[in-house]
């Protein structure tokens, strides 16, 4: 991520998805997709369709996976380490 964004937006790990569809079904945006592509487990993860995002977390809250998605909210900037 290079400075702030102007929207919210997601980031969902796609190797850590399962293609379980429960973010794209709880999004209330309908900004999350099931990819067409598979990872190296062999499953199809869900994708960011890349704006739309209200940053509402629901897609975060819903999915069985810790840590496989990331919810960043308007003018996110990264820490500086």
């Amino acid at each position: 991520v290079d400075g702030p964004r102007k929207y919210p937006f997601c980031e969902i790990d796609q190797e850590e998805c399962k293609g379980c569809g429960l973010c794209v079904n709880a999004c209330p945006a309908k900004v999350l997709e099931i990819s067409s592509h598979l990872n190296s487990r062999g499953f199809h993860p869900s994708s960011y369709k890349g704006s739309g995002c209200l940053g509402c977390g629901t897609c975060f809250y819903s999915c069985p996976e810790p840590g496989a998605i990331t919810v960043y909210l308007k003018d996110y900037v990264p820490e500086e380490v």
